[in-house]
């Protein structure tokens, strides 16, 4: 029996999915902080995906084929994570009670903590992929960050990967401001780099089947620092 199979058989035998889902993680993994982690990590990324389709109103099929993309469980679980899918969609507890106590099980609760943030991460990737970020899903994104205790900056960086309204920004990709020099530049560039390097996904307990968030947002970050390398070249 694999631990998805163990999970879901657990939260089903309750009768409330939220408080399921917590103390099935905390006791089935209890003496295990890394596996915990990581189970974590991925039911955080269900359960939340399941919550801003239903604050949306509509789950299509681009959506859904997001998901699929920067999670990528075994098909013969693919009936256990549509189970946790579902219970969370179908709970009457709201997201930011999901928030609040799976943020919990992720962290050493510091802010802008770098698992957290691959969650919202996963989160715009889908948020985005019927072509259009809606109020409703920025909305819900912006509270989930507030409640992971993540500062506005940190947030905007994570948006502007996403969110193009105007252009891509490479500045605010980065983090950085057109006023600064290069060399400072350049420096918040390799600091991302080693943040994101899939050495350092793993030991903060993102699991494999995630990493493609890391490797959109490394494309995103190769991008916006070539791009400023080139405008300042050319000046």
């Amino acid at each position: 029996m694999t631990f998805w199979d163990s999970l879901v058989g657990f939260v089903a035998a309750t009768g409330n999915a939220l408080a399921g889902v917590v103390e099935a993680i905390r006791t089935l993994f209890e003496g295990d902080p890394e596996t915990r982690r990581k189970v974590a990590f991925s039911v955080a990324m269900i359960a939340l995906s399941a919550k801003m389709a239903k604050a949306d109103g509509i789950v299509t099929e681009a959506e859904v084929s997001a998901f699929r993309d920067i999670f990528k469980f075994p098909d013969d679980q693919a009936q256990n994570v549509a189970r946790l899918y579902n219970l969370a969609r179908q709970d009457v507890a709201g997201y930011e009670a999901y928030a609040e106590k799976l943020s919990s099980l992720c962290i050493s609760c510091e802010q802008n903590c770098p698992i957290l943030e691959d969650i919202i991460d996963g989160l715009f990737h889908i948020a985005k992929s019927d072509g259009a970020l809606h109020d409703k899903e920025l909305n819900f994104l912006r509270r989930v960050a507030e409640i992971f205790r993540m500062k506005e900056s940190r947030f905007e960086e994570i948006m502007a990967r996403h969110v193009h309204i105007d252009g891509i920004d490479p500045y605010k990709v980065l983090g950085v401001s057109p006023k600064d020099d290069f060399s400072t530049i350049r420096s918040r560039y390799r600091v991302l780099v080693t943040e994101n390097h899939p050495d350092m996904l793993v030991a903060r307990g993102v699991p494999q089947e995630f990493h493609a968030i890391a490797n959109d947002r490394m494309a995103a970050l190769n991008a916006a620092y070539e791009a400023i390398e080139k405008e300042r070249r050319a000046a």
